[in-house]
């Protein structure tokens, strides 16, 4: 069922006001929707509560991966020709792809964003969450394929220039940090909401982890969608518009390195789909737990 009311682009104006009256309703829900902040762990109370769950309920393959190697061989470089690799290892080692290009980047905007306690301004405490909630995000890909019954996967750094862009990235001025950064948390939803349509198609026939994985993806998009309109919120008028024109080129060098995502999704749509985002196709459930501007309510 999806949501009756009716939403406005997340690329709509927003007056500075309106910006700061929605980092306070921000700061309030993230507060409620996390839990405590466990700073040492990289973690928040609610969030670990339910991975424990998660974990402590294990759902497996009835009928386990064919070819395990074919994932564990391919799952940090392509090795093989995708178009040789079935469906399902293939959705695989696209979300590990994925989700390790998240743990790069929030490694290295951890390591620069001020902690709890050093933080001055509302901002750095909702950027400080909002980074522990990435470092949940991976943890619940890790048990995305665990469920699989892939239980060898390990988070490795990307290449030595990569690396060195994610670390640098933070330290840029805030000028040329906000739009690059509300674009990443656009292509993750957009990323997200096809994912959903590709895990009904590919596990069609595993009912009960096609339903786990659901759930696991639930809880991350549920918080992405939130951390849309957050980053929205730091973004004025002019930020707003090459925010926009940000979305082809940076949905197509990120996927491109993906080599996955342009054999099972359909880029050029995700890419249409960024432009067009309004909130207005989510569920009522995602709706309900997460977090939308006040500006972009119609």
């Amino acid at each position: 069922m999806m949501a009756s009311a009716k939403y406005l682009s997340v690329f709509a104006p927003a007056t500075l006001q309106q910006r700061k009256e929605n980092f306070d309703s921000y700061w309030i829900f993230t507060q409620n929707h996390g839990g405590e902040l466990f700073e040492d762990d990289k973690d928040l109370a609610k969030k670990r509560d339910r991975l424990k769950h998660f974990q402590d309920n294990p759902v497996r393959l009835r009928k386990p991966l064919a070819n395990p190697d074919a994932f564990y061989r391919n799952y940090i470089d392509m090795q093989d020709d995708p178009k040789s690799l079935d469906r399902m290892t293939m959705m695989l080692t696209g979300i590990y792809k994925f989700a390790r290009h998240e743990w790069v980047g929030i490694k290295g905007a951890w390591d620069v964003a001020p902690d709890m306690a050093s933080a001055k301004t509302l901002e750095d405490k909702i950027s400080r969450v909002h980074l522990a909630e990435e470092f949940c995000h991976v943890r619940l890909f890790d048990e995305m394929l665990r469920t699989c019954g892939l239980d060898k996967v390990e988070w490795v750094p990307l290449g030595p220039i990569k690396e060195k862009i994610y670390q640098q990235f933070p330290r840029l001025p805030n000028f040329l940090i906000f739009a690059p950064a509300f674009v990443t948390e656009l292509m993750g939803v957009t990323f997200y909401l096809h994912l959903y349509k590709l895990i009904n198609e590919v596990l069609m026939d595993e009912p009960e982890v096609r339903d786990r994985l659901i759930e696991l993806l639930d809880e991350i998009t549920i918080d992405e969608v939130a951390h849309v309109g957050q980053r929205r919120n730091f973004i004025g008028p002019i930020g707003i518009k090459v925010s926009k024109w940000l979305v082809k080129p940076f949905y197509t060098m990120f996927f491109k390195d993906i080599p996955e995502v342009g054999q099972l999704l359909n880029v050029e749509q995700m890419i249409k789909d960024g432009l067009a985002f309004d909130f207005n196709e989510l569920p009522v459930h995602m709706i309900e737990r997460s977090w939308i501007p006040s500006y972009c309510k119609a």
